[in-house]
């Protein structure tokens, strides 16, 4: 396949989109999603002349009567729309110190509309193929895991505070995360997932990462608030006296263990003794590590029904419900678990709701 490469001047590029003449096809972007930040960062870019990488075009429609043509846009789509926003003098664009186009002299004007835009033409093929060829290109990505993708597409606010939580000393101190962990960025998932789930609920493994770090990328107001909820939940958690060896602070269970936590002190307002909770978790846990081992715990099936939550789908929206419930239960000995089982033989039934209410505690 033979592709050329051309320069065009901006205003060309500009007017064909406005004209509708380019089109872009968002559906090939694989690319960051920028903060206003980075929008303006790339116009200070052009403003001074300074170079940036070339972006991919085909060839869209033609009209054999006309000779009227249009061409898609394949990569590059964040770049251009961020021109044609300063251009157009977009309002979402927040400028900051920066000069806005309609105020710039007539000889910034045209230095920026004169300014060459290094273009790849990938030719006439069929959209699959393009498709195809342009993956190929960022065939990097197929090596990403999902995190690492996200990673590569989000710089945000929510993101960057996703970034800090995972460097907690607590989590160092607790051993949280490993060095293989840390290289395919676990930690930063693990720490997406939690904060999501302190300003919402339980979801389903990662599912509900993507709406918060789209709409925590330019702004996160909840920043300062959940980073004082988090910390004095975290230090709580450290005043509780758990051994260091206790199931505490495995990743799954020290992921409820904060969620609940934090869900009584800030969401149920419950005061609470370190020193009394730190006993009652102990003991707990205790009870879960003799299910472990199947040692006989009595006809207290609760323990049983927490490790088993442990064993399989353990980052399942019920799996983290029937173990955040539980939990509360524990910190709280006045709540009730809103789990209902009965037995059967060794066969546990089961029924939960995960419906909250506007406080945030579950309701039937």
């Amino acid at each position: 396949m033979k592709t050329s490469a051309t320069n065009r001047r901006l205003h060309i590029l500009l007017t064909a989109i406005s004209e509708n003449k380019l089109n872009p096809r968002p559906d090939f972007q694989r690319r960051l999603v920028w903060t206003n930040d980075d929008k303006l960062s790339f116009i200070r870019t052009v403003l001074r002349g300074l170079p940036f990488p070339e972006i991919y075009v085909c060839a869209g429609t033609l009209d054999p009567d006309t000779g009227e043509s249009t061409e898609y846009l394949v990569d590059g789509q964040q770049r251009i729309t961020t021109l044609v926003q300063y251009f157009k003098g977009n309002p979402t664009l927040r400028l900051g110190d920066l000069t806005p186009y309609a105020k710039l002299t007539t000889e910034e004007k045209e230095s920026f509309l004169e300014y060459d835009v290094v273009i790849r033409d990938l030719g006439k093929h069929p959209l699959n193929e393009i498709r195809e060829i342009f993956e190929l290109i960022n065939s990097a990505n197929y090596a990403l895991n999902t995190i690492e993708i996200k990673n590569a597409r989000y710089a945000g606010e929510f993101k960057k505070f996703a970034e800090e939580t995972a460097k907690r000393p607590e989590f160092r101190k607790w051993k949280l995360f490993n060095g293989s962990d840390e290289k395919r960025m676990q930690d930063l998932r693990y720490s997406l997932v939690l904060l999501s789930t302190l300003l919402s609920t339980y979801f389903n493994r990662d599912d509900d990462i993507d709406e918060y770090l789209s709409r925590y990328n330019d702004v996160f107001p909840e920043e300062s608030q959940l980073r004082q909820e988090l910390s004095e939940t975290l230090k709580f958690i450290d005043n509780l006296g758990l051994p260091e060896k206790s199931r505490a602070f495995r990743k799954t269970d020290l992921f409820n263990l904060i969620v609940e936590v934090h869900r009584a002190i800030f969401k149920r307002n419950k005061l609470l003794d370190p020193g009394i909770t730190g006993t009652r978790l102990a003991e707990f846990f205790s009870k879960i590590d003799a299910v472990s081992n199947l040692m006989q715990v009595g006809d207290d099936l609760i323990p049983l029904v927490y490790y088993r939550s442990t064993l399989r789908a353990a980052i399942d929206k019920g799996n983290r419900y029937r173990r955040g419930e539980i939990l509360q239960s524990i910190i709280d000995p006045g709540y009730k678990p809103r789990i209902r089982f009965s037995t059967d033989g060794d066969f546990v039934q089961e029924e939960l709701s995960f419906e909250t209410n506007e406080e945030g505690e579950y309701d039937h």
